[in-house]
């Protein structure tokens, strides 16, 4: 009888592991809203010379416009990496705001990076609603051992079948 090599074995799977885990650590980067060309950036822009058919023409839409001051546009773009199975984290964070007078002339031309950023922290509260809640199999089973004149709604109950009957 003949044995199997359990010491080669051994080292194939340790080496494929270790093979596998080193290319999954390669970080995959991903960039994410306006791309500036070489040619057209979002620095170029002249407050007084440029209006903003002048900045359609050369960045294109905006990525948003401001929600109380419609006259600012925003030009944002990120550059987020990705590690195996961790959470995304954002490298890189660029955002352009071109405010306009009221004439569609531009303004000022402001940049802000990463660094300006703030965290916001959202609220999670939850409304309560009435009555209970139902477990899975109350739900599926809930049902059984109703008569028909429950389920096709002849009580005058809110959320009740209602309707002409007969």
């Amino acid at each position: 009888m003949r044995q199997f090599p359990l010491k080669g074995l051994l080292q194939t799977v340790i080496a494929g592991s270790l093979i596998a885990g080193l290319s999954a650590c390669n970080p995959i980067l991903r960039t994410h809203g306006y791309v500036p060309t070489e040619t057209d950036k979002p620095q170029q822009i002249e407050p007084g010379t440029d209006s903003k058919a002048t900045v359609i023409a050369r960045l294109g839409n905006p990525s948003t416009t401001g929600v109380f001051e419609k006259e600012v546009w925003y030009y944002m773009s990120s550059v987020q990496q990705r590690l195996a199975y961790l959470k995304p984290r954002t490298d890189e964070r660029n955002i352009t705001a071109v405010v306009f007078d009221d004439d569609g002339g531009v303004q000022a031309v402001a940049e802000y990076g990463i660094e300006d950023g703030r965290a916001v922290n959202f609220v999670g509260r939850e409304t309560p609603t009435r009555g209970r809640e139902l477990s899975v199999l109350e739900q599926i089973f809930g049902t059984i051992g109703i008569g028909t004149d429950r389920l096709t709604g002849d009580q005058n109950i809110p959320g009740g079948g209602g309707g002409p009957q007969g």
